[in-house]
């Protein structure tokens, strides 16, 4: 059963600005966090696009620190660090929870996915109880290509009455693969759920019970139609040579 907006595992988070010593310092100069007060979640999927450079992926991983993930990915029993680059974002955030509590979720960010299979297979060679890969289709991840790990990742990782957040996923998927996530995403939802995308695919941000915000000069709600990425995706395609003539003039 899909969860309700009391039941949403994440509500809202809301930036401390008063915390905040200086908005001309990373994190809190990028466009994404200048202007953020408070931003409001949906109880099944809610997308955050925008730019390269824009936040997003920041916020998102703030979001992932302060709900007990680990920043570079994984669930939240992945404790490996190859490198301490994370903002302090998440300590400037107060997370809003609803009255239902998840029965797992993950972390996925492509940056740093190569890591965390990795440290799946470090601790696989220390023989110290059952074998994590296993719970990811016994399949080591690094024999696998990118996008069909990622894939496992969704199929296997990815449970009823979870909370998923989701760094850039199209990043190692095909087309075909991301419609795939959809199906799967739809699933999942109707078990209860939770998503949190930063993406720039128009395929992933399709799905429809959700809401979109898109960032420029901060968080503005917007129509799945009414995203850059839809709209650029939709004139290419539409208008292929037309486009490429004025690309290559």
């Amino acid at each position: 059963m899909k969860l309700s907006p009391m039941e949403q595992y994440i509500r809202s988070i809301e930036l401390k600005r008063q915390k905040v010593e200086s908005f001309n310092r990373y994190p809190f100069n990028l466009p994404a966090i200048r202007t953020l007060t408070k931003l409001e979640f949906h109880p099944c999927v809610t997308y955050i696009v925008g730019e390269n450079g824009s936040g997003k992926s920041t916020v998102l991983e703030a979001i992932a620190v302060a709900t007990g993930f680990n920043p570079e990915g994984g669930t939240r029993n992945n404790n490996f660090s190859t490198r301490a680059s994370h903002s302090s974002l998440s300590d400037y955030l107060i997370i809003a929870k609803g009255v239902r509590h998840p029965l797992g979720g993950f972390f996925l960010r492509a940056e740093s996915f190569y890591n965390l299979a990795t440290d799946i297979e470090e601790l696989d060679k220390d023989g110290r109880g059952p074998r994590i890969i296993d719970t990811y289709g016994g399949v080591p991840l690094h024999e696998q290509s990118h996008g069909e790990a990622f894939f496992s990742v969704f199929m296997n990782k990815f449970r009823k009455r979870g909370i998923y957040i989701l760094d850039e996923p199209e990043s190692a998927l095909s087309p075909s693969r991301q419609m795939a996530m959809i199906s799967r995403m739809h699933q999942l939802v109707e078990e209860g759920s939770q998503f949190i995308i930063a993406t720039h695919s128009p395929i992933i941000m399709a799905y429809p019970d959700s809401i979109i915000y898109q960032i420029k000069n901060g968080f503005e709600r917007v129509k799945y139609n009414e995203t850059d990425n839809y709209q650029i995706m939709k004139a290419f395609v539409n208008n292929t040579e037309e486009m490429l003539g004025i690309l290559m003039e």
